[in-house]
């Protein structure tokens, strides 16, 4: 059974929040590699979440880069050796809170 968009949107927004608590242990000697897997993994969910919502909704939500959401969840997930380390920083710095802005407005 396919889970409802509300759902899929309590994904997200699950994830961000995680990204956003391990965020602080990236910068740090001990857990940061730990971290970047953590991180990585909560990308992929909230990039396999957003390839589930209909396609309705990403219409309606102009602004949000529905496109490269997934196509980050691709390369997590099946090219992993192509993630550029300050590209996930910049999207945890600055793409995240937008994301989650987007979603709790809709």
């Amino acid at each position: 059974m396919s889970r409802a968009e509300a759902e899929r949107f309590a994904d997200i927004l699950d994830a961000i929040q995680r990204c956003q608590e391990y965020a602080p242990h990236l910068r740090s000697d001990a857990f940061a590699s730990m971290a970047y897997d953590a991180v990585l993994r909560n990308l992929a969910v909230i990039g396999e979440a957003v390839r589930s919502l209909p396609t309705e909704t990403r219409e309606a939500m102009l602004g949000v880069p529905w496109a490269s959401i997934g196509g980050l969840r691709n390369i997590v997930v099946h090219e992993y050796f192509r993630v550029n380390p300050d590209l996930i920083l910049d999207i945890l710095d600055h793409e995240l809170v937008d994301l989650a802005r987007a979603i709790r407005n809709h």
